[in-house]
Formats: C-alpha cells, sequence, structure tokens
C-alpha cells in the first residue's frame, strides 16, 4: 500500500518554480482578502476611529454696533480682521505630555506671530522691562491686588496667602512656569530631556519673554478649563501672513483656529478720542458686573473702556451666536450641523449729538490759539525771576525751559542715547550724564552719612531739588517708605523739616524711622531691618541703586545739565532729527546743525508750524477746551478736549507703549479738559451775582453803585481792574464793564443781616440758592466722566466776582450759558440722539430733558443780563466785524503771581429772529487772559457759521494774534 502511494506522488511531483508560483498565489489571495476587509468592510469604522471625531459647540463671534454723529456720519465702526484662537482638544496619557503639547503649541505660535509683525493679545500685567526683568504693569492697588488673585485661582482678594500678596512679578512667573504652574521650565530629576523637547517643538533654552507668553497663553487657556472645548482668543488683528503660516501648519499646531473677526475702526482725529473712548479686553472685574446685566458676555469679550463706548457698552455689545461642529483630533472641521445654527446679532448703533466736523475744528483752533499764546510768551532768557511781580500776565516762559521739556515729557527718549546704535550726538550726551550723575551721586551719599550735613535751605536750589525728590516724590509717593498717614505732621521735627527747612534729609528720615513713619518693608519685604540705625542704613544703600534706574531722577539731571549750559540747546534740538521726531528733510536742519539758526529761533519755528505742539511740552498753556450746546435742545454740539489721543491706538491690539506715553504725559490727555478739570470761573460769574442781587432786592434797574477801584468794606481790600474806578453804573454798565466793585458791593449787601451786620454764611447762602437754580452745585448730566462742581462756601464778597473757592468744569459753564441764553432753561446736557438696532429701527430716542426753568426770575432781569452781555461782545474788540449776533461774558481766573490766569468765555448766539440758538464756553488753562479765550471763540463762531473762508481759521499754524486783554 505504501508503495502505491510514493508511486502516485512521483506522478504528480511538480517543479519547484511552480510549487514556488502557487504559494504566492495563495499569499497574494490572503491579502487581498485581508485589504478588501480593511478598506471596503470596515474602511469607515476605521478611520472614524483614528479620527477621533469630536462634537463641540463653538461660538460665532457678533460685531459691535457703529456710532454715528448728528450728520450720520460714520465715526466708529467695525473693519474685517482675523484671530486666532487655542482650546485644548487633545487627549493625553499624562500631565507631563499634555504640558509638553500644549507648551509646544504655544511656543510654535509665537514663532509665527513673531516672524510676520504679530503680537499676543493680552491684559496680563507682568511684562519685559528694559533690563530684562520681570515687572508689574500697574501700581499697587486694587487692580494688581485682583490680578494676583486671578492668576493664584482665588475668587476674593482676601482669599490670598501673605506669600501670594506680596509676590513679586518674577515670583508669579516662576509659579506659573514651574511644576505647580503649566510646567513650562523644569529643573533638577523633573526637567525635560532633549529628545521630549525635540519632539514637541520646544527649544533647549526659553527666553524670558517666550517664558511669559507661554504662560500668558496657558493661563488664557486655564481660564476655560471648565469648558474644555470652549476657545480663547490669543491673537487678534493678524496680518494675512500669519493667517497663511499657521494654515500651512495646522497638522502641528493642535488646537490653534483661525477666525474671521472684526477690530473697532475710528475716525482719525484726536479730538474724538476723549469723547469716544475705546475699546479693549474686559477685565474680571468689569465681566462681574457686565454679568449682572447680561450673562452671555464670554472671558474674552471686548468692551468699552472710556467714554461713550464704556457708557454705551449694553447697547454696542452684540450677541453672539453658536453653531454645532464636528472635529477631529486636530481640531479640523468635518462637519457643520445647520440646525442648531444659532446666527450672531450685530450690536445697537448709537447716534451721537456731537457734530464730527465742528469737533475736528474746535480741536484745531484751540491747537493753534495755545500755540499761539506760547510762542508769544517764549523769551530768549534762562529763568524768569517771579521776585517783586505781582501781575501773572508778565511771565514769560524761558527758552532753557522749553528745551528741557522736550527731556521732561519725553518728546526725546532718553533711554535711546545709551543704545549701540545711538547717534554721535546722543552718545556725547550720555557721556556728560554718566559724568553728572556719578557727581550728584557723590553728593547725595555726602549728605545722608556725613556727619553734620547743611540744612536744607542752605543747599543750593539744585541739591534741594534732588533732595526733595528722594524724600517725597521716592520715598513717599512713589515706594510708600515714608507713610504718609503715619507722619505726625504737627511734630516739631516734621515741621523743621517740611516748613522751616531748618534741618537735613538725614536728620529728618533719622527721626523718621525712630519714630515708625517708615515702612521699611516696602523695600524689604522679609523685614530684616529691625532698629532705627539699622533701617536708616538700609534707606541709605537703596536709594543710589534705585536712583540710578529711575527715569525721573534721570531727567532732574538733564534738566541740570541744561541749565548749566552743559549740555547745549541746540544739542537737545538735534536729537529731535536724531530720533526721528522731526525729519531731515526739512529746511531747518541744516541750518541748525550749522548754527546758521539759533536753537531759540528753531523752537519758535517748530512750534509756530506745530511740528512741536504745546501739549509735547507740556509748559504754561498746553491745554484748552471748549463745549457748544443747542439752547433749544441741551444738546452738546460739540465737547472738546486738548490735547487728546489717538483712540484707534488704544482699542483692539493696545499700543501699550502709546498708552505709557500718554499716561505719564505731564499735559494728562487722558484727562479731559471739557467734562473733568474744574477752575474758578473769574467774571463770568457775575451774571449769577446779578440775579442774586436783583432776586434779594439788593439793586434793581435803577440802582447805582459808585466804583471808586478799591473795595474796602472788607479786609483785605478788593481791587477793580479799572483802579481809577468806573465812577456810577447800573447794572446793565457793571456787566458790560465787568465791574469788581459793583459786585463786591452786591455780595456785601446780601450779607448785611437785619440789625445790619455782614454775616458771611448769610452773603454765601443766598449766593448758593441761586447757584443751585442755575444747576451749578450738580453735574450736568452728560453721559462721559464729569467732576462735581464747587459753589463757593468762603470769602463771600470775592466769590460775587468768581472768586472764593467755586470750581467748575467747561461743560458746567456751557450749561450756564444755555440757561442765560433761554431765560432760565436748564437743561440735562446730553451727547445722545437716540439708538437703532442694526437695521435702522429706532429702538430709544433721547429727548430734551429740562433740569429747571428759573420761572420765579422776572423778565427785566433777564433782559438786564441779556443787554449787558451783549454789551460785553461790542465792547471787546476781538469780536469786531464777526458776522453773527452773540452775547457773552468774559472771565479772567487768577491762580498766584507763579501760573498764568486762566482765559475764559461764555455766550450765546442768537438767530435772524433774535432767537438764541447756540451757547458756548471756552476756557484756555493758563491762557493768560480773558482776551485769548474771546479770539478762540470768535474763530469757534466763524467756523461754524462759514463766516470765513475754511482756510483762513484752520491755518495749521499757531495763531498770529493774541491777547493780553483782561478787562475782567
Amino acid at each position: 500500500m505504501g508503495t502505491k502511494i510514493k508511486k502516485l506522488l512521483k506522478k504528480i511531483q511538480l517543479k519547484r518554480t511552480s510549487v514556488l508560483l502557487i504559494v504566492f498565489v495563495l499569499m497574494a489571495f490572503v491579502l487581498v482578502r485581508q485589504l478588501f476587509q480593511l478598506q471596503i468592510i470596515q474602511g469607515e469604522n476605521y478611520i472614524s476611529a483614528f479620527q477621533s471625531r469630536t462634537t463641540k459647540t463653538r461660538v460665532l463671534k457678533s460685531t459691535r454696533g457703529n456710532i454715528y454723529d448728528r450728520n450720520n456720519q460714520l465715526i466708529a465702526s467695525n473693519v474685517l480682521s482675523y484671530s486666532l484662537t487655542f482650546e485644548d482638544n487633545g487627549s493625553y496619557d499624562s500631565t507631563r505630555e499634555k504640558n509638553l503639547t500644549l507648551n509646544g503649541v504655544a511656543y510654535k505660535v509665537l514663532k509665527i506671530l513673531s516672524e510676520n509683525g504679530d503680537s499676543l493679545s493680552d491684559s496680563f500685567h507682568i511684562k519685559v522691562d528694559a533690563n530684562g526683568n520681570y515687572v508689574f504693569d500697574v501700581q499697587e492697588g486694587f487692580t494688581l491686588k485682583r490680578f494676583k488673585a486671578d492668576v493664584y485661582g482665588h475668587a476674593l482678594i482676601d482669599d490670598l496667602t501673605d506669600d501670594e500678596a506680596a509676590a513679586t512679578a518674577e515670583e508669579m512667573v516662576d509659579y506659573l512656569s514651574g511644576s505647580k504652574g503649566f510646567s513650562i521650565v523644569l529643573y533638577g530629576d523633573s526637567a525635560y530631556t532633549a529628545d521630549e523637547l525635540e519632539k514637541y517643538g520646544l527649544p533647549q533654552e526659553l527666553t524670558k519673554q517666550e517664558i511669559l507668553d507661554i504662560a500668558i497663553m496657558r493661563y488664557e487657556l486655564n481660564t476655560n478649563s471648565f469648558q474644555k472645548y470652549m476657545a480663547v482668543t490669543i491673537a487678534t488683528n493678524v496680518s494675512e501672513s500669519t493667517v497663511a503660516a499657521v494654515m500651512e501648519n495646522q497638522n502641528e499646531l493642535q488646537g490653534i483656529e483661525v477666525l474671521e473677526d472684526s477690530v473697532r475702526k475710528y475716525v482719525d482725529d484726536e479730538s474724538m478720542g476723549p469723547l469716544l473712548g475705546y475699546t479693549g479686553r474686559a477685565s474680571s472685574d468689569e465681566l462681574e458686573q457686565l454679568r449682572k446685566e447680561n450673562s452671555n458676555y464670554s472671558n474674552d469679550a471686548i468692551i468699552g473702556k472710556a467714554g461713550i463706548e464704556q457708557y454705551m457698552e449694553l447697547d454696542l455689545q452684540g450677541t453672539d451666536g453658536q453653531e454645532t461642529v464636528t472635529v477631529d483630533n486636530l481640531g479640523k472641521v468635518l462637519k457643520i450641523d445647520d440646525n442648531t445654527t444659532v446666527e450672531p446679532v450685530a450690536g445697537n448703533d448709537v447716534y451721537m449729538s456731537v457734530d464730527a466736523d465742528w469737533q475736528s475744528a474746535v480741536y484745531q483752533i484751540l491747537k493753534q490759539r495755545v500755540a499761539g499764546i506760547l510762542v508769544n510768551k517764549i523769551a530768549a532768557v534762562k529763568t524768569y525771576d517771579y521776585k517783586g511781580e505781582n501781575d501773572a500776565s508778565h511771565i514769560v516762559v524761558p527758552i532753557y525751559d522749553v528745551y528741557n521739556a522736550l527731556i521732561s515729557n519725553s518728546v526725546i527718549d532718553i533711554s535711546k542715547f545709551s543704545d549701540e546704535n545711538a547717534s554721535d550726538t546722543e552718545k556725547n550726551l550720555y557721556a556728560r550724564f554718566q559724568q553728572k550723575q556719578q557727581e550728584v551721586f557723590d553728593t547725595i551719599t555726602n549728605r545722608l552719612t556725613t556727619d553734620n550735613p547743611p540744612a536744607f535751605k542752605d543747599e543750593s536750589e539744585e541739591v534741594q531739588e534732588y533732595l526733595s525728590y528722594i524724600c517725597n516724590t521716592v520715598l513717599r509717593d512713589t515706594l510708600g517708605v515714608i507713610q504718609k498717614d503715619s507722619v505726625d505732621t504737627s511734630d516739631a521735627t516734621y515741621q523743621a523739616w517740611a516748613n522751616d527747612q531748618s534741618i537735613s534729609l538725614k536728620d529728618y528720615l533719622n527721626y523718621a524711622a525712630s519714630q515708625n513713619w517708615i515702612d521699611i518693608s516696602a523695600i524689604s519685604p522679609k523685614g530684616e531691618y529691625l532698629d532705627s540705625a539699622e533701617i536708616y542704613q538700609a534707606l541709605t544703600a537703596y536709594i543710589t541703586d534705585y536712583l540710578k534706574t529711575d527715569a525721573g531722577f534721570s531727567k532732574l539731571l538733564y534738566k541740570y545739565l541744561i541749565m548749566n549750559d552743559q549740555i547745549s540747546g541746540q544739542e537737545v534740538c538735534l536729537v529731535l532729527y536724531e530720533q526721528g521726531i522731526l525729519s531731515k528733510d526739512d529746511s531747518s536742519y541744516e541750518s541748525l546743525a550749522s548754527g546758521a539758526m539759533s536753537a531759540y529761533d528753531f523752537m519758535i519755528n517748530k512750534i509756530s508750524n506745530l511740528e512741536i505742539e504745546p501739549a509735547q511740552l507740556a509748559l504754561a498753556p498746553c491745554s484748552a477746551s471748549a463745549v457748544i450746546t443747542d439752547v433749544k435742545t441741551g444738546k452738546v454740539l460739540a465737547c472738546v478736549s486738548y490735547p487728546g489721543y489717538d483712540n484707534n491706538r488704544l482699542s483692539n491690539d493696545m499700543d501699550t507703549d502709546y498708552y505709557a506715553k500718554l499716561a505719564l504725559d505731564q499735559s494728562s490727555p487722558f484727562f479731559n479738559k471739557a467734562t473733568q478739570q474744574t477752575t474758578a470761573p473769574g467774571s463770568t460769574l457775575k451774571l449769577l451775582s446779578t440775579v442774586t442781587g436783583m432776586m434779594e432786592g439788593i439793586i434793581d434797574d435803577d440802582t447805582y453803585i459808585e466804583c471808586t477801584g478799591e473795595f474796602d468794606l472788607v479786609t483785605p481790600s478788593i481791587w477793580c481792574w479799572n483802579r481809577q474806578g468806573h465812577g456810577a453804573l447800573e447794572v446793565r454798565t457793571a456787566i458790560e464793564q465787568s465791574c469788581n466793585y459793583f459786585f463786591n458791593m452786591v455780595g456785601f449787601q446780601a450779607g448785611k443781616n437785619s440789625n445790619g451786620d455782614f454775616s458771611e454764611n448769610l452773603s454765601l447762602e443766598k449766593l448758593q440758592k441761586y447757584a443751585a437754580e442755575f444747576g451749578l452745585d450738580q453735574k450736568t448730566g452728560i453721559e462721559i466722566p464729569e467732576a462735581s462742581p464747587h459753589v463757593s462756601d468762603s470769602k463771600a464778597v470775592p466769590s460775587y466776582i468768581g472768586q472764593g473757592n467755586h470750581l467748575f468744569t467747561t461743560s458746567q459753564l456751557a450749561r450756564y450759558a444755555t440757561a442765560l441764553a433761554t431765560s432760565g432753561t436748564v437743561y440735562d446736557l446730553s451727547l445722545l440722539n437716540k439708538v437703532t438696532d442694526s437695521q435702522g429701527k429706532t429702538l430709544k430716542e433721547y429727548g430734551s430733558s429740562v433740569e429747571n426753568t428759573m420761572s420765579d426770575v422776572p423778565d427785566n432781569v433777564w433782559a438786564d443780563i441779556h443787554d449787558g452781555m451783549r454789551r460785553v461782545v461790542e465792547t471787546h474788540e476781538q469780536f469786531n466785524g464777526l458776522g453773527v449776533t452773540l452775547s457773552g461774558k468774559t472771565g479772567t481766573a487768577e491762580i498766584d503771581v507763579y501760573h498764568p490766569n486762566h482765559g475764559l468765555f461764555i455766550g450765546y448766539t442768537t438767530d435772524s429772529d433774535s432767537q438764541p440758538e447756540y451757547a458756548l464756553a471756552v476756557r484756555i488753562t493758563n491762557g493768560y487772559s480773558s482776551g485769548n479765550a474771546c479770539l478762540t471763540a470768535n474763530d469757534i463762531l466763524k467756523y461754524i457759521y462759514n463766516l470765513a473762508d475754511e482756510d483762513t481759521i484752520l491755518t495749521g499754524y499757531a495763531s498770529s494774534d493774541t491777547s493780553n486783554t483782561s478787562n475782567d
């Protein structure tokens, strides 16, 4: 049997090649079958499993409402932009893998942004300073405490531990970047390996800025940790090149997405900045307040931060929509569920009462007028001697003050003097500065350490300024080492320092330390120094080190280099070209450099051409304001504060350098001169005194008062501006001539009690009564921040001529002028006309709001006031040939002999039917005289009534005509 089988096998035996072929066929069959199973039958399942599909809800950003002026001119709108968002949509096997992944993605995004000229958008309060140190960008206070609480994960500031509350910027970054935070940088056994760093696209070493930026991105992402698939915005308004780079590298940028967004765009005009404000990322406190009104605000919401943007926030803010999307593990959208999409709703549009063209023109007029006054007052002298001077109109601005102002107000950036690329002029200035710095530090060290240093009063003026800066600016105001609240100002030693100046700074600081007026923890948080001697020793060691990097003290050194002629005006002016503030293409450069043009002539030329503005110098004068109202409605048609600012640079991605410059600018552009600055009203208040006198029966139409030039019924005597006296005047002529004697007598008689004795309180009560009827004791209702007014409560008789301690804003004087024009209609002022939805449907109208009508004041009183005001204009040559009927009142508010007076004018125009039309108030802070305010008002009215060619009004140059007249 076995033999038969063997014979059979031999018969069917195949060649080896045939066997091999059969094996390959069988294997191919198995392979094809398996591929069919994988790709056709199970393919969809495998693809689905690989992609790890996730369904999530995605926010559809709404757009903010537009803002229009009264002529429907668009003044705030939105333009299309792109934003980058970051979300944590990954799955990780460990926390270490999660941190490496997210940190790697963050680093790659940072590189893309940097390479394309873009940056992160954040409101984080830690920055890297010029010395490469982490520093806070806000001072000690609520904002910093709230920031620390947020970073350390506390709902309340009070929950901060002592160490957290005292944490430095460096310590906070260490916390965020270390193992307790986001593990950006680890050390020791926990340190990342080279292979790990390479795998996740991280460098072997990160810069301090990169560590901070990654920490910021991770911190922002962490704010949404309770909603894993909720993205946070990390960069806004990015360039198209950044968008392209992100899209090209999408596979490496898990969780990064490009979204269409919008950015705020304002009319390109600095006059609108203080009025409109700007937008920015909401802080945690702002969100908390806004969510009480609207719970839909997201963590990265952009809100109004100032001005009308802030006041109308709830109207302007749109409502975000949402859509449900299916994404893969890389965040790529695979499907959008149209059935669940909720479209975003645009914010409402706001229509203001302001005329944007008027606003812009008035701003230009104010700038020209302030520049004209400044140019007229600059003198080719080093200093001005105030001794023996009792007339502030004689004050001049020394040209050396102008040179110093270029450095003091940071027109010139002194930090660039030490740069490697600094010009030869800058390097020379810096070399002289270093020598001066060492000399001054030697002097300071001597005064703080030597036995029996000179008393403060025996020091030179220069050394006194250095020592005052150390004591007051640094130790008291900046560092809080000297605690204001702890100092006993009645103490004899304090009096000897502050008033008599009979002791040295060393003596004062030693005594302050012994009295526990000094808080050493401000410079030594660990409290190493306990007794007063050790405290003083610590202070002296700290002071010099601190002053080396203190910009304010460095500017003080440059001031005395200029004053001592160690730095010339020519050198300072040349730096304006070296730093690109002025263009070397202009004809003045060669003349200045060669000496053909003096530095004095150069500065006069540049200020006259407005290439250097008064606000940049922040000398007196450097600011002004004007408010115009419609007397029929109380609507504000222009509300102008000079200087203003470019709100386009503050919205969206805030230009932090620009913001810091504005915040430190000595002309205070963030401080609205029209609504927040208060000064005495000067003689403009004599119209209130007229109402008071006539309503209280002190004077009537037939009352004549003899002006002798000196009102001597009070002590000290009060002089009329006409020291020779006006003679006998009735009320209309008294208004026309702005007679101090006449209105002093009204105030004096108002204080007579039933016994015929004078009572300060009685006189003041009567004035305050009618001030309240004019609404002068309360804010105007204007929708942007406004300072509270103050009706005088001291020095009764001077108060009747606008002195005393009256304080009013320009907006409050404009409402007062409006009430005078309308014979007593006191409106709540408003900047708003209406609100519509995005389709134009009116949702709310802002009509006139009348606060009071002063119906108790009879017509003859108003007739006297109106005629007197009309005479004022007719007798002031500044209004000659104006071309429109104007009635008004001038005012010159005196300060002291060291500061120029404020110039004021209030008035109103009437139409062809003799009906009041517009009211206005103008104030030039430190404008020397009311005559300059009159010239400004004249220009404004010529513009709004088209009484002259626009080019002759808005010249773009400093005004050539100024006035020293103050007949009030």
